[in-house]
């Protein structure tokens, strides 16, 4: 029987996103990872006296059905080899990312990879560590090893919403080098990237951030970011996969709660169905602008970037700043702060717009202090960037 419909269409999506790492590997000069069917054809070729390989021990725990080991949609599982590269599939308990692990377990192994799971307790409520057990021993029965719950410390820095991400993402980076992991899955979706772009908006943000979440970024996929949210719930139900939902992701003291439960429903009412897919293209339009721009910055930077071998301060020429368009030159601007030693996370374009009033309106400014400690000033054609205790 096939299968429902959104429980296709998160298979299919995941399907491709497992499809670009296995061929990432490969290039990467990496073994091919061997498809599980390709083993099994194998095995049955073998002489009648010799048994097929048994698995491994500590390789994935099935889910046992009459005598058959099967996946929770009630197909039958082939695990991919103990050996094989590893996908880790970060996992709230909730439909996004229940649904994504349970399409990755099904579709992994066709592809010669293994699949686990990090769950993260963040501690902010009460029960949290029994429920992340839970929901590690849900992972598990979809045949998801190694399953790690991690409990992490949520420090104060840049609010409760962001203090939680940096924790939850230094666990995930934490669990994807110990595991020596491919790539760790997010379960985003396309109404997760419709509320980013909406909070880039308020905020006065540039391209990069209207462009929303890369699909990609270092060892981070998100198959789901053209999936609607109804889909995972859709495809959890149809799949009998308990799900657990947030009750921060209710609490409107969170931004991003407003915008799901306030902004986005009264921007559908009078705007019309298909806002959030309109907001997700618009992430799209502009992430193909932010990256051809930040390209050209990137280029205009090795040519004008200049270092002092002796007290370590960068310079850039006013003059060739000056022939760049200004996106350019506040992308290298911000290429050369960051480099400096300015925080990523604290350096906004309201800092940028200042510096760049030193190329375009110089009235014989003073120095300018950036986030970071980083000074910078303009002297004898040039814009200084130093850090204070330099």
């Amino acid at each position: 029987m096939a299968p429902h419909p959104a429980v296709a269409a998160i298979r299919l999506a995941v399907r491709r996103a497992l499809a670009d790492l296995a061929a990432e590997a490969v290039a990467s000069g990496a073994p091919a990872p061997v498809p599980a069917v390709n083993r099994q054809t194998a095995q049955s070729r073998l002489p009648a006296t010799v048994p097929p390989t048994a698995p491994a021990a500590g390789s994935p725990a099935t889910v046992l059905i009459g005598n058959a080991r099967r996946h929770p949609s009630g197909l039958p599982r082939t695990p991919a080899a103990p050996d094989a590269p590893l996908v880790l599939v970060a996992v709230s308990g909730g439909a996004d990312s229940m649904a994504l692990a349970s399409a990755t377990a099904f579709e992994a192994p066709k592809l010669g990879l293994r699949v686990g799971a990090v769950t993260v307790d963040h501690g902010l409520q009460d029960g949290s560590a029994d429920r992340a057990r839970q929901v590690a021993e849900r992972l598990r029965a979809f045949g998801l090893d190694p399953v790690e719950a991690v409990t992490v410390q949520v420090g104060r820095h840049g609010g409760p919403e962001n203090a939680a991400r940096e924790a939850r993402y230094a666990a995930l980076d934490a669990a994807a080098e110990r595991h020596r992991a491919l790539a760790v899955f997010l379960g985003h979706t396309r109404d997760d990237q419709a509320e980013t772009v909406l909070l880039g908006l308020a905020r006065g943000s540039g391209a990069r951030s209207l462009a929303g979440m890369p699909g990609r970024k270092g060892h981070y996929r998100r198959p789901l970011l053209d999936v609607d949210r109804a889909a995972t719930r859709q495809a959890c139900a149809a799949q009998s996969i308990p799900v657990w939902e947030d009750p921060h992701n209710l609490d409107p003291a969170y931004t991003r709660s407003r915008v799901r439960h306030e902004v986005l429903p009264v921007l559908e009412k009078h705007l019309g169905a298909g806002v959030v897919e309109a907001l997700a293209r618009t992430a799209r339009l502009f992430r193909d602008d932010a990256d051809a721009l930040d390209q050209w910055a990137e280029r205009a930077e090795q040519d004008l970037y200049r270092r002092d071998p002796h007290d370590g301060q960068s310079s850039l020429s006013v003059a060739e700043l000056g022939l760049l368009p200004a996106a350019v030159r506040r992308r290298v601007l911000r290429r050369v702060a960051l480099r400096t030693g300015s925080p990523a996370g604290d350096l906004f374009a309201r800092h940028l717009e200042t510096v760049d009033s030193l190329v375009t309106g110089w009235r014989g400014q003073g120095p300018l202090q950036l986030p970071g400690g980083i000074e910078v000033t303009r002297r004898c054609g040039n814009l200084v960037f130093r850090r204070r205790t330099d």
